[in-house]
This record gives C-alpha cells, structure tokens and sequence, in this order.
C-alpha cells in the first residue's frame, strides 16, 4: 500500500469509526462495520459492510426507515473526507454474524473476500 492509500485508508476508517458509534446507538441488532478497497481501482471498488448479530435483525432493518439513515450517514461521513458516489447504496453491504457462523466457520477474511 502507497503511502497516500494508507492516508485515504486511515482517513475512511476514522470516517466509519463515527458511523459505527452511531448505528449501535440507533440500530438493534447491528454489531459493526468494516470496508474493502482496491486502491489501483479508488473509489469505485470501495465497500462499506454494516454487520448484524442475526439474520432476523438485519430483514428488520432493510425493511425499515433506518436504512436509508445509514446510507445517508454513511454518505455524509464520507462527503467530509472527498468521496462521493452518485448511488452510496451501491458500496453498502450487509451480512451477519449468523450467516458467516454458518457459511464460513466465522472467518471473517474470507467472507469479506467474498463481498
């Protein structure tokens, strides 16, 4: 990683961490939150993965107005560091601690390769 991916990675991550602290105090079930980036391909492939404790949890959300929160949150911490997308709903992916448990013997480096 290039010095100046290693700024943008630190300045996403700090940016993630605020939403992060926000989505536990808002939203049941949702546990953490992570990204992937190909930096040779910045900002197209970044991804930003909102994880739930369980399968129920996460329907509940994306049939609820807190969706469209997050995104929007998401979307604003970014827009504060430069990085903007037409359609931010197109780099957030959910999952769950439940469905990697089952899917990938809760290893979460090769789930997120997946993504």
């Amino acid at each position: 990683m290039r010095k100046t991916d290693k700024k943008i990675d630190n300045q996403i991550r700090e940016s993630l961490t605020l939403v992060c602290d926000d989505a536990l105090n808002q939203i049941e079930g949702f546990q953490w939150l992570t990204h992937t980036v190909n930096y040779s391909n910045f900002p197209s492939s970044l991804k930003i993965v909102g994880v739930f404790d369980t399968d129920t949890q996460l329907e509940s959300f994306q049939a609820s107005e807190q969706k469209q929160w997050f995104s929007a949150l998401v979307s604003k911490r970014l827009n504060t560091i430069n990085i903007t997308f037409k359609n931010i709903d197109k780099h957030i992916l959910f999952d769950t601690e439940q469905a990697c448990d089952l899917n990938s013997n809760g290893n979460w480096a090769r789930r997120l390769s997946t993504h």
